[in-house]
């Protein structure tokens, strides 16, 4: 056993993982310090001004971009990094979220675009998790929060003027948009009990209601709205919405005002979202189908589909598109070969990285294998070689969440030491329409442990992997099927490897942050007090003792999703039972954003994968 413990710098660290000195950087780390861009988020009302994340620096920080003179600031410089920013529409303003160190409970600070010193964005509000922001032209602001003793909070700030609560409600609710004209908020709420499906209620700014949109009633009973976002014209009230009444995401446009509403028919075979095109003519569409996407242009004719015209984009995936006032489509594209690069629909780069572009990897190749809910979709990577290899099996987080032909530096590492790489979009996973997605509910774990199981079958029969050099891997809710798995499959698994996981599920819900409490009431059924032969089935620490592999975890001190305190009982049970596992402890959240804390924690799981596996 080997326990790590944080430095006095704020930084896990380990002597006897330090690297050595060596001539030539592997291209594993390459692409972990290439710099990397996010898409940029531009003023609504001066779209030269814009926002972006970077690493360029080392730490994932806010940057502010100037597109008339090309200049770019960093705005943000944390030990710890800011990816939780925007823009304020006329531009004036850069937004960010300060939490202590990745806890996630904070308050919002604004600076000056061109530079000045933070202030508090909207004084007399106390630190809380984000529920969400919302700004109108007029420089109001709806500012979301979440609290463990209150609940969901909203409150509407007008310029010059104290904030005011105008919602409240025990369960988990967000602001979702603001109409163009500052008149209309639209909230998404779940005050029905099902955090898995909102409902979305307009009201005017003193909080009275307009209308209330709810899918989780009657005869649509479990399904769910997404707020994409009021119309952006002076007068009109219209809201674009995702709905899933037909098993799938899909649009509907509402006008909560004269209560009208149409879904629009999209004959794309996949899941899709939307945004307004500026000026409110049409709609650019984001469709995702078996873990790739696209974009189209949707023309409107009032509130009907017209023309659909598909905006170029290579094979692999769109991580995110905005349609700018010209009538061009900037998206970040990148694919599992391929890193990322922000483009235009116009053919031009739109930003590139300073420095080094990273290396590229390895294609993924679909695998489609027949499991107990339906059939499994799979992306498997393949190292240099005949097989079976050793293979790592990279599980998604989310549990709503899933894997894509995107690029990503963690399993490409993994890949460049020898092993193959599976990603399983599980029952619970997003993509694949509703039912996929909310197969898992009440037997959570235990279903996607299913689908995974029916995929490891596939690569041995098939002679991709070796079975007795498996690893079971990955983080967050992944980390949790991780830990679950080694306990209930103890025989298919050679080594896990388990990052911010949750390990002992009931303490996990009582020290977690508050919309994630909501969301576990959903996915079993009630608290562990009303369900807790569900909670006890669904927990890693019911099966602790009968892990047999070599168990690697790592924890994020200051985490509000996989608290630590949870994570210690569970290797507790380990240390008691003499089990073979390491701990690293870091000072963070749920995850680092500093890049070389992220380097060395890749590190360590690889070698303390190859340390145990035989051959």
């Amino acid at each position: 056993m080997t326990d790590h413990t944080p430095a006095q710098d704020g930084q896990g660290t380990d002597g006897a993982h330090e690297a050595d000195e060596i001539t030539t950087v592997p291209d594993w780390e390459r692409r972990f310090r290439a710099p990397r861009l996010s898409l940029p988020q531009w003023a609504l009302e001066a779209p030269h001004r814009s926002l972006f994340i970077s690493n360029a620096t080392g730490t994932f920080e806010l940057y502010a971009w100037d597109r008339t003179t090309g200049s770019r600031r960093q705005a943000t410089d944390r030990p710890n990094g800011t990816v939780h920013g925007t823009i304020s529409p006329d531009g004036e303003w850069i937004w960010w979220f300060a939490d202590n160190d990745g806890d996630e409970f904070g308050v919002w600070r604004r600076q000056p675009f061109a530079g000045g010193a933070d202030e508090i964005a909207v004084e007399g509000l106390e630190p809380a998790y984000s529920g969400g922001l919302a700004f109108g032209r007029d420089g109001t602001v709806a500012v979301g929060r979440m609290t463990e003793d209150v609940g969901s909070t909203i409150h509407v700030a007008r310029p010059g003027e104290a904030p005011a609560e105008i919602y409240r409600h025990r369960e988990s609710a967000s602001v979702g948009d603001l109409s163009h004209d500052s008149t209309l908020l639209a909230i998404e709420h779940t005050e029905h009990g099902d955090a898995m499906h909102s409902a979305v209620r307009v009201v005017r700014l003193d909080g009275t209601l307009v209308a209330e949109l709810d899918d989780t009633e009657g005869a649509t009973k479990e399904l769910g709205l997404a707020v994409l976002g009021f119309a952006p014209v002076d007068g009109d009230s219209r809201l674009l919405l995702g709905h899933q009444r037909h098993g799938r995401w899909e649009l509907l446009i509402w006008d909560p005002v004269t209560g009208d509403q149409r879904e629009l028919a999209c004959e794309l075979p996949g899941e899709v979202g939307a945004e307004w095109y500026a000026d409110g003519s049409g709609l650019l569409i984001e469709h995702d189908y078996r873990a790739r996407s696209e974009l189209w242009r949707a023309d409107l004719d009032g509130n009907v589909i017209g023309e659909l015209t598909q905006v170029h984009t290579p094979a692999g995936t769109v991580s995110g598109a905005t349609a700018r006032p010209d009538g061009s489509v900037e998206f970040l594209w990148s694919s599992a070969a391929e890193p990322p690069r922000v483009q235009s629909s116009s053919g031009a780069t739109v930003l590139d990285p300073p420095g080094e572009i990273a290396p590229s990897s390895v294609p993924v190749q679909d695998v489609w294998v027949d499991g107990p809910g339906g059939a499994v979709h799979a992306l498997v990577q393949r190292p240099e070689g005949e097989g079976p290899f050793p293979t790592v099996f990279d599980i998604h987080g989310g549990p709503t969440h899933h894997d894509s032909d995107s690029f990503a530096a963690a399993p490409a590492a993994w890949l460049d030491h020898g092993f193959a790489v599976v990603r399983v979009n599980y029952r619970g996973s997003t993509g694949y329409g509703r039912e996929w997605t909310d197969a898992l509910r009440h037997r959570i774990g235990l279903i996607e442990l299913e689908d995974i199981a029916a995929v490891r079958e596939w690569c041995v029969e098939t002679g991709l992997a070796d079975p007795q050099r498996l690893v079971l891997s990955g983080g967050s809710w992944g980390g949790y099927l991780t830990l679950l798995g080694l306990g209930v499959q103890p025989a298919l698994w050679t080594v896990g490897v388990a990052a911010v996981p949750v390990a002992d599920y009931v303490t996990a819900y009582h020290d977690e942050m508050e919309a994630l409490k909501a969301m576990d009431r959903t996915l079993l059924g009630g608290t562990p007090e009303e369900q807790p032969e569900r909670w006890r089935a669904s927990s890693p620490i019911t099966y602790v003792d009968e892990v047999t592999a070599p168990v690697y975890i790592s924890a994020g001190l200051n985490d509000p999703r996989c608290p630590i305190r949870q994570i210690e009982n569970y290797v507790d049970r380990l240390k008691q039972r003499g089990a073979t596992h390491e701990v690293y402890r870091y000072d963070a959240g749920h995850g680092s954003l500093v890049v070389e804390e992220r380097i060395k924690q890749t590190r360590m799981e690889i070698e303390f994968a190859l340390k145990h596996l035989p051959g």
